[in-house]
């Protein structure tokens, strides 16, 4: 894989980490629990996919194979940190969805949005 195949595959995975970590926002705001869960879970594995491939490229430079420094893969990582932090603010907001939805039910269903 080249550097610049690396890095469009890092943009790739982090991307589809972030459009699952989103959508699991939306499902748990919907009260889907479950799919909201399943989302997070296909957002960590792209991240952890993402990260591998990243991995292989520190891994390749430890061994004296220097990966030359580029926009493209310096963008590529802001991606992927991105991603990662934006999986753990989706994880935190679908916990606090599950919380809130659960306070609702002991409150008879009353929403404050309607």
């Amino acid at each position: 894989m080249t550097i610049e195949e690396a890095a469009f595959a890092i943009i790739l995975h982090a991307g589809n980490a972030r459009a699952e970590a989103y959508a699991a926002i939306e499902k748990a705001r919907q009260a889907e629990f479950a799919e909201a869960e399943e989302r997070l879970g296909r957002a960590r594995e792209e991240l952890r996919a993402a990260h591998q491939v990243q991995t292989d490229l520190i891994q390749k430079e430890a061994a004296g194979q220097g990966v030359p420094p580029s926009l493209l893969l310096i963008h590529a990582q802001d991606h992927l940190m991105t991603a990662s932090a934006e999986l753990s603010l989706a994880e935190q907001m679908v916990a606090l969805c599950r919380r809130l939805a659960a306070l609702e039910g002991r409150l008879g269903g009353a929403r404050a949005d309607g």
